[in-house]
């Protein structure tokens, strides 16, 4: 049996990735390497395992990942923000010469990790990345379309929203700040193009979208996901987009109004004879009010989905798939969380064998990683009913535009 280390294992991914490693008979050692002894220490109570230990770790400080990686078989990454801490921990995880699974969602440093495969493949490790929900599962569920359903893909358009969680912490939201500074790729017209959020390219991209469990009409927003960067090197198609939104809608407006207004800013203000951080106040700011919001709209327990549509042909005629991750009681945490646990199991059993730094679609057959997910998951004991539906939904839209759904 196999060592699993989690590098961040209580926070929210961390906590839910650890937990189904646990799980499974494959797994001999979970160790928790994290900062929060305490959380550690919770965790270990409640879930009544001895296979289960923690490790105090540093995840910014290469000598303390390497002491808590040692004698692993497979590392999971789920420290963020990953434009801050990838980088140093992907560098130390390979001089240990450990396979590697993250769930890094940042794509401006995706690109530069993705530069590192020959060093990966010098240290004969397999550094899969991007294993979380969006990236992750997306990123198979397009490439099992592309593989098994469709003899030409035009279009893979992903889109997310989810809200609710039990907690968010200043990681998350820094994430989401992040996420509307940077230029955003999206692959159009068969090219890689760069679109800001808050100026016209950014805004035409907006949209609405019906989601099972969450509702219809919910506005979207560009997302700067790997998707868009690593899908087309894989599949042949003439657009990948990502969009998606954080529920309820007045939580992501205050995100985004703050973030627009500069308050996502790291250089201090004076105010009243004190030296203040606009980004701190931010991130305590919104942190604070997202309780008094999820209390106000009434929003009740997390929920989410994350829906690939891919459109293509078939025997001459035009259709599109739509997989639908929908669950009406998890959220962020499960939905990336559970993936990259199946990303570890699948490089213990050795279905995954190939060296380098790779997206999901690079080293993962999609059929091994669905087989795999659906006794992890439990999905056919899921109830299918969409108001609190956990599990996958699989449409199929013909060229009339009539839809059927599928069970795949």
């Amino acid at each position: 049996m196999a060592k699993a280390v989690v590098l961040g294992g209580c926070g929210a991914v961390g906590t839910v990735a650890s937990k189904t490693l646990a799980a499974q008979e494959l797994f001999s050692q979970v160790v928790l390497a994290d900062q929060n002894k305490e959380r550690a220490e919770q965790l270990i109570r409640e879930w009544g395992t001895s296979k289960v230990r923690f490790v105090q770790t540093d995840a910014l400080d290469p000598a303390s990942i390497k002491a808590a990686i040692q004698g692993a078989d497979v590392v999971i990454n789920c420290v963020g923000p990953f434009y801050k801490s990838v980088k140093t921990i992907l560098a130390a995880v390979m001089e240990a010469g450990v396979n590697y699974v993250d769930v890094c969602d940042d794509v401006d440093v995706t690109l530069e990790i993705l530069e590192w495969d020959q060093k990966a493949r010098d240290a004969g490790i397999c550094a899969c990345i991007g294993m979380g929900s969006s990236p992750g599962a997306t990123n198979l569920l397009a490439k099992y379309a592309a593989d098994a359903l469709l003899d030409e893909v035009h279009a893979i358009d992903i889109f997310h929203a989810h809200g609710g969680e039990p907690f968010e912490g200043p990681g998350v939201i820094g994430h989401r700040f992040h996420c509307m500074s940077i230029d955003i790729p999206m692959f159009l017209d068969g090219e890689l193009k760069y679109v800001k959020y808050f100026e016209e390219d950014g805004i035409a991209l907006r949209q609405t979208f019906d989601f099972p469990v969450l509702g219809k009409d919910i506005l979207l927003y560009p997302y700067p996901h790997p998707e868009q960067v690593t899908l087309p090197r894989y599949i042949k198609t003439r657009q990948v987009t990502n969009k998606g939104t954080v529920l309820p809608p007045e939580y992501y407006d205050l995100t985004r109004d703050m973030c627009r207004l500069g308050l996502s800013g790291r250089d201090p203000l004076e105010v009243a004879g004190q030296s203040i951080v606009p980004y701190d106040f931010a991130l305590a700011y919104i942190i604070r009010e997202r309780e008094k919001i999820l209390a106000k709209t009434g929003f009740g327990s997390q929920r989410g989905c994350c829906t690939v549509a891919v459109k293509g042909a078939k025997d001459g005629a035009d259709c599109e798939y739509r997989f639908h991750m929908a669950s009406g009681s998890q959220a962020l945490g499960e939905g990336t969380g559970i993936p990259a646990a199946v990303g570890a199991m699948l490089m213990v059993q050795s279905r995954i064998t190939k060296k380098g730094v790779l997206p999901p679609e690079g080293c993962i057959n999609p059929q091994d990683f669905l087989d795999l997910i659906t006794p992890v998951m439990k999905l056919d004991e899921k109830k299918k009913d969409q108001n609190s539906f956990s599990g996958v939904i699989v449409q199929h839209v013909d060229a009339s535009g009539n839809v059927t759904t599928l069970d795949i």
